[in-house]
């Protein structure tokens, strides 16, 4: 284990994240907010920190293996959410230094989950922070990191393939760092281009920075006690619209820019887009009764859906209230998730295309043993590595998720609350059902389920492994 090199890069991510807490400080300089001051010691903090651990004691060798790149990943994300959550709690925004890192973690994690009822009286400086942590955790801070600092390609890609999402990673261009550099560049642009329409919509420039940061991070802070549903039938299409695109694959955008449009249509997004009209049209059906002018229906339907299955958290309504048969789609998409490469979370839609296909597999096989057949995706062989890497982390996702409910149970709360918190922390969609609805919140949770709670968004985000690497002691075996 090269304990001198992941010093080191805990020491990098230090110092951005000292770096990251400008935004917010600036902003509280601006709007003239006292609270702002709070961001001084920790962003002092960070940078002391952060120099120590990149430059002094000097690693003797950069060469990183796949146990270091997961290790990296899992402790660079504990570091920056602990030291993150330091403004809130200095300032008092959030008085309880546990609480205040669950708020850190959900907006790292892009989970949106909250402790907080009214964040209309919170600083902007502090709503800010809380929207441009997702914006931050959205593409992933360490591919960030990966594009400024000089690492040999190697290390880099076990440290690329432990924080991305899905099922599989590849370089898109000869470097690692030209590829975090390509796919940050169409992430900013898209961030960019909805900022400019929200500001047509309406709102001012800190609403739309707050909206688009959160959008683009898949996370779901808002600015508003309700979220979205006192906003313009403009924005809230605006914002539809930008949760299903920052759904799909980056990987996907840059090979549509270089005009491979075969490869960049992958079946993925062929299935998404398919649940995604399927899934509008049932739950618009289901709620006419409710909503009995259709346009309404329509986009109230097309919000959520778009909310959940992006895992960005936003609502519009209570969908706590609806039919069950909308209720149960819409728990189901939280499981499905958004697609690989996406800052998305959930399952991811191409696990399920993959454990689909090796069933229909095992089931012809068993019909005719003789003969041989192969899961194939996009007319491409899926190698058999990955098919078990998928069954692992169903197996492993499973477990995480029936030992969470286990522990959250001793508080005694509903078992559709605790089944919703589990779905919507692991999966970092934000609100569940029942006690933690779009009209809830966190809160209520004892300091021991929201640690549970807390490791099940950063385990989320992560993919499970990472995190569940950090107890194998063939991990820290020479």
């Amino acid at each position: 284990m090269n304990y001198r090199m992941i010093k080191k890069i805990l020491g990098w991510l230090l110092l951005f994240d000292g770096a990251f807490m400008l935004i917010p400080l600036v902003t509280g300089l601006v709007c003239r907010e006292k609270d702002c001051v709070w961001f001084l010691p920790a962003i002092g903090l960070c940078i002391v920190l952060g120099f120590i651990m990149t430059f002094f004691m000097k690693p003797k060798s950069k060469q990183l293996y796949a146990k270091e790149g997961y290790v990296i990943v899992a402790l660079s994300w504990i570091v920056m959410s602990l030291f993150g959550a330091l403004p809130l709690w200095l300032s008092h925004t959030i008085p309880s230094y546990v609480d205040a890192l669950f708020e850190t973690v959900s907006g790292f994690t892009t989970t949106g989950a909250t402790i907080l009822s009214d964040v209309e009286h919170l600083p902007q400086c502090m709503l800010m922070w809380r929207s441009f942590t997702h914006w931050v955790g959205g593409m992933g801070v360490l591919v960030f990191v990966m594009a400024f600092i000089p690492l040999g390609s190697g290390s880099s890609m076990h440290i690329m393939k432990a924080e991305s999402t899905g099922p599989s990673v590849s370089k898109l261009l000869p470097g690692v760092k030209t590829t975090a550099l390509a796919l940050y560049s169409i992430y900013f642009v898209m961030t960019a281009a909805q900022f400019v329409l929200l500001l047509f919509g309406g709102m001012t420039v800190l609403e739309a920075l707050n909206t688009a940061f959160a959008t683009a991070g898949t996370g779901g802070f808002g600015f508003l006690n309700d979220s979205m549903a006192s906003m313009s039938s403009y924005n809230r299409w605006v914002i539809t619209a930008f949760m299903l695109l920052f759904s799909i694959s980056f990987s996907s955008y840059y090979l549509f820019l270089k005009k491979r449009f075969k490869a960049a249509f992958t079946m993925e997004i062929k299935v998404f887009a398919v649940i995604v009209i399927l899934s509008i049209a049932v739950i618009t059906y289901n709620i006419r009764y409710i909503y009995p002018d259709l346009r309404d229906a329509v986009e109230q339907s097309s919000f959520t859906v778009a909310s959940v299955i992006s895992t960005t958290g936003f609502s519009t309504s209570d969908f706590d209230v609806w039919p069950e048969l909308s209720k149960t789609i819409l728990v189901g998409l939280m499981f499905v998730g958004a697609t690989a490469g996406s800052t998305g979370g959930g399952m991811k839609v191409s696990r399920f295309v993959i454990l689909i296909k090796g069933m229909r597999k095992e089931l012809e096989t068993m019909v005719h043993p003789n003969q041989v057949k192969k899961v194939t995706v996009d007319g491409t062989q899926v190698p058999h590595e990955v098919v078990r890497s998928v069954n692992v982390y169903v197996v492993c996702f499973v477990l995480v998720y029936a030992i969470s409910m286990l522990i959250i149970s001793f508080d005694g709360h509903e078992f559709e609350t605790n089944f919703t918190a589990v779905a919507a922390t692991i999966n970092n969609i934000g609100p569940g059902l029942h006690e933690v609805g779009p009209s809830g919140n966190f809160s209520f949770f004892s300091v021991p389920s929201k640690l549970v709670l807390i490791f099940d968004m950063i385990a989320g985000r992560l993919e499970l492994y990472p995190m569940l690497l950090l107890f194998s002691p063939a991990t820290w075996k020479k």
